[in-house]
């Protein structure tokens, strides 16, 4: 086993078979040592949240596979931390694909002028690249086809994909009396099939309750058990 990427919140191995080890940490994204999902440092240490993001993408993730969307998921061991994946390509070097159901974060920051906190987004999809030095800057459809990071088709079905799969959570979210205001995912290629990689957790994610934000231990307790 070879250790092939060492993340913020995450460090990956490449197995004997050809998949891989996404070994979890108690690192979360956050600013001062607060928790904030859109960050692109480590803000904070959370004991074992690693385990509890852990669980919760292995029950969003089975959950997409039994509803017939393909994920790179294949299993997931949650007393070593671990969860086995297919191999997938990123897209140039990484990029995150958020989904704004509500304003919140870094869109009022940047969008403060024209909306207000917690304004209806309709689902409203938005490219970052994956670069600390640059603070994960917006990218544009245009820009991802004309720089050969992806396709025009590719790009059409990522967009696809995450406003289907926001939904999906946020109905999840719903039944237990939440509501989710935003999301980021990843994507890779995997053959000619662009599969929904990473995890899913309350780390990459802000949900509210009753108006108040949930933090990601919270939240994973509804869906661990």
């Amino acid at each position: 086993m070879e250790q092939v990427y060492a993340g913020k919140t995450k460090n990956v191995f490449k197995l004997d078979d050809g998949n891989f080890l996404l070994k979890f940490k108690d690192d979360v994204t956050g600013t001062d040592g607060v928790f904030d999902p859109g960050a692109n440092t480590v803000g904070l240490q959370i004991a074992g949240i690693g385990k509890a993001g852990l669980l919760m993408s292995k029950y969003f993730f089975e959950k997409l596979n039994a509803a017939g969307i393909e994920t790179h998921y294949i299993s997931a061991d949650a007393d070593a931390v671990t969860m086995t994946v297919k191999p997938a390509t990123r897209y140039g070097e990484g990029l995150e694909v958020v989904c704004r159901r509500k304003a919140d974060g870094s869109f009022i920051r940047r969008f403060g002028t024209y909306a207000t906190k917690g304004q209806d987004l309709d689902y409203f999809v938005e490219v970052t690249l994956k670069d600390d030095d640059r603070e994960d800057p917006p990218i544009t459809k245009d820009a991802l086809v004309t720089l050969g990071i992806m396709t025009d088709a590719e790009y059409e079905d990522i967009k696809a994909q995450t406003k289907t799969l926001t939904k999906f959570i946020a109905d999840e979210m719903s039944k237990k009396g939440m509501d989710l205001y935003d999301i980021k995912f990843e994507f890779g290629k995997s053959g000619d099939k662009v599969l929904l990689i990473d995890e899913i957790s309350g780390g990459n994610m802000r949900v509210y309750k009753d108006g108040v934000i949930v933090k990601p231990m919270d939240l994973a307790a509804n869906f661990i058990g």
